[in-house]
């Protein structure tokens, strides 16, 4: 298996400033190509099991995106048709005409968007627990949802922590990753692991932007409902459990059904004992995810070990 610390790093001229990603290239020449956005507030190393799983058959590409990490000196637009817009710039400085577009959490919703906007540079999608927006009442508050959704990833956004250790401990306690620690887990952090002049550390994501973006999947009809409006392949693969390793996953049966999907050309794959952060992790979840991708890409049909393949559209 490939070790995911063979990376190349990229800067990319966008509006705004420099984006920067990752770049772990295929054996060989003319191997398909994955464009893969992160989560919302995470950062390009959360493929690093991704880059291992596809084992060199596919060269997968994945930015960090605006306000995070090492593209967090841009200084914008921001959002998601932006960050949809750098996807499709990553192909650009590439040289890649076609990609298998993958997302995570956010990154599902940013990718679709890539896809819809960009639907001939696009051979697939694969969603991985987002992408798929919820119906909401009228008179909901976004900003309350927003917190319940994903409040301690934002909190954690203003603290300072004595040093990269103490950072790293921090996490160690966090609901999702009791159990589930690794070595990509560690090098993920670290890259979001900004150090300040006093010596203290603290997340690289600019809480400003990651606000923003989160408001954004909630109202804004485009990034909620790109995914509905493609017409080529995808994947919906989704964890068993959710964001803070709750029982209820962030996407269920009933989530799903009531989501208006039956239209697409969509398979759905659960990846049994995962969790909304552990989905993309070591183990079962990344295989499915590189599964999902080497199918598109003619290089595999056999179901990742571990997962529970639906075949049938939700």
């Amino acid at each position: 298996m490939a070790d995911f610390r063979r990376f190349e790093e990229i800067q990319i001229s966008v509006p705004g400033g420099e984006l920067a990603a990752l770049c772990w290239p295929a054996e060989r020449a003319g191997a398909p190509v994955a464009v893969a956005a992160h989560g919302i507030t995470a950062n390009a190393l959360a493929w690093a099991s991704l880059a291992e799983a596809l084992d060199g058959r596919v060269t997968l590409l994945a930015p960090d995106l605006r306000g995070r990490a090492y593209s967090r000196d841009i200084t914008g637009p921001f959002g998601i048709g932006p960050d949809a817009d750098d996807v499709v710039a990553v192909l650009d400085h590439a040289g890649a005409e076609r990609a298998i577009a993958v997302g995570h959490s956010m990154g599902g919703f940013v990718a679709s968007v890539a896809a819809a906007r960009h639907p001939e540079r696009f051979e697939a999608l694969v969603a991985v627990d987002g992408g798929v927006g919820f119906a909401l009442p009228a008179t909901f508050d976004p900003d309350r949802l927003l917190e319940e959704m994903i409040g301690p990833a934002i909190r954690k956004l203003s603290m300072r922590f004595a040093d990269g250790e103490a950072y790293l401990d921090f996490h160690r306690g966090h609901p999702s990753f009791v159990g589930n620690w690794s070595p990509q887990l560690t090098a993920y952090l670290a890259r979001d692991t900004m150090w300040l002049a006093d010596g203290t550390v603290m997340s690289s994501c600019l809480e400003q932007v990651i606000r923003a973006d989160g408001r954004q999947i909630l109202l804004d009809t485009e990034a909620s409902g790109a995914i509905k409006a493609l017409t080529l392949p995808i994947s919906f693969i989704y964890a068993q459990r959710g964001i803070l390793n709750e029982p209820r996953a962030l996407y269920d049966e009933e989530r799903l059904a009531a989501a208006g999907l039956d239209h697409l050309d969509l398979t759905r794959t659960l990846v049994p004992d995962t969790n909304h952060y552990t989905v993309t992790g070591p183990g079962p979840g990344a295989d499915t995810i590189a599964a999902a991708i080497l199918r598109f890409a003619g290089l595999d049909t056999e179901p990742a070990r571990g997962a529970t393949p639906l075949p049938d559209p939700v």
